[in-house]
């Protein structure tokens, strides 16, 4: 289902900004108390401006947006900010973030604050994307959860009751890096690791798959496509494989395999109430009927690996956000702190 939308005039106050860092875009949406979506706005991250730019950028982006929709300051409530990581959430610190070079050590919840005039909540953006999939997406029946955003890399997000699980030391959920390879010859992971899940079933380790597949000599008609001058991909990959290319067809199977493996770590570990797939890579998810058999082989695997009552009771679906999951989730997360400082009042 798609994000909902409302009007000003019919919204439950009060209103609630949520921001989606990305290293290329940037998402920005006025969310209701309902988690109904107002208005979005997207524009070029520009991260070679820097990050005291960029943090002022959001700022008057955010104003900007509500002086549009006529909304008052005193009809917003908080505004949510959703970057990737590493961070430190509860200083309000990028700290390392690959997607973002030269962001590093920067005071980025107080700098967008200032530059906004509202308080902001931070979080890691697989995490905001989780609690807006828990709170009006695809896990919305659920009282516990995790996502997977699969893309470039494996985000993770999990959820349970109204906590958002972000760690001791910011790096809770990090799903992506669990090991599912102990092997001195596993995959080395994009963080340098070997035998992490983002190192074997992300978009770019699919590539990685593909390349050293067709070098080996495999036979397929993606050799073909590629041979033409197109560049190899998960879309790629999919097209070939919906026309029954066998070697394609074996590659998504083995992409669900190393999936359904990691979630079951995570489902003993966890116990969620579901599980939800998300990002790019999707393989055309719920509306392609290969979309639905790649769902299919991570269930089934998870069917194999996982204790009885748990593979019995398993709620597997594909994320129905889209890219607004992680500025409607960045609201909501702001929307759980403003109640609570309401609370202490």
């Amino acid at each position: 289902m798609p994000a909902r939308q409302v009007a000003v005039a019919e919204a439950a106050r009060p209103f609630f900004v949520g921001i989606d860092l990305g290293g290329t875009n940037t998402k920005l949406g006025v969310v209701d108390d309902q988690g109904r979506v107002v208005a979005q706005h997207k524009m070029p991250s520009q991260i070679e401006q820097g990050p005291e730019a960029g943090a002022r950028r959001m700022g008057e982006a955010v104003r900007q947006l509500l002086q549009d929709l006529g909304i008052s300051a005193a009809e917003v409530g908080r505004v949510g900010l959703g970057t990737p990581g590493t961070m430190d959430i509860p200083a309000g610190m990028l700290i390392r973030p690959h997607n973002l070079p030269g962001w590093e050590n920067f005071p980025i919840r107080d700098r967008v604050s200032h530059y906004c005039g509202y308080p902001v909540t931070f979080a890691n953006d697989a995490a905001a994307a989780a609690y807006g999939e828990y709170w009006v997406g695809s896990g919305h029946r659920w009282q516990s959860m995790l996502l997977l955003t699969l893309g470039t890399g494996i985000g993770g997000g999990i959820v349970i009751g109204q906590l958002n699980i972000q760690g001791a030391h910011s790096h809770g959920a990090e799903c992506g890096h669990i090991i599912i390879d102990y092997n001195e010859t596993a995959r080395t992971c994009p963080c340098g690791q070997k035998g992490h899940l983002e190192g074997y079933a992300s978009a770019t380790a699919v590539v990685q798959r593909l390349e050293e597949a067709l070098a080996q000599g495999a036979e397929t008609s993606l050799r073909r496509r590629v041979e033409q001058g197109e560049k190899l991909s998960p879309l790629l990959l999919a097209q070939e494989a919906e026309k029954g290319d066998p070697f394609a067809l074996n590659m998504i199977q083995e992409t669900a395999r190393y999936l359904g493996i990691g979630i079951t770590s995570l489902l003993h570990t966890i116990d969620p109430e579901g599980v939800v797939l998300g990002g790019a890579m999707n393989f055309g998810g719920a509306e392609s009927p290969l979309g639905r058999q790649f769902l299919q082989w991570v269930r089934e695997e998870i069917q194999r690996r996982a204790f009885p009552v748990v593979a019995q009771n398993l709620n597997l679906e594909f994320a129905s956000l889209g890219g607004d999951a992680g500025f409607i989730g960045a609201a909501g997360l702001a929307r759980i702190d403003y109640r609570q400082s309401r609370a202490a009042l």
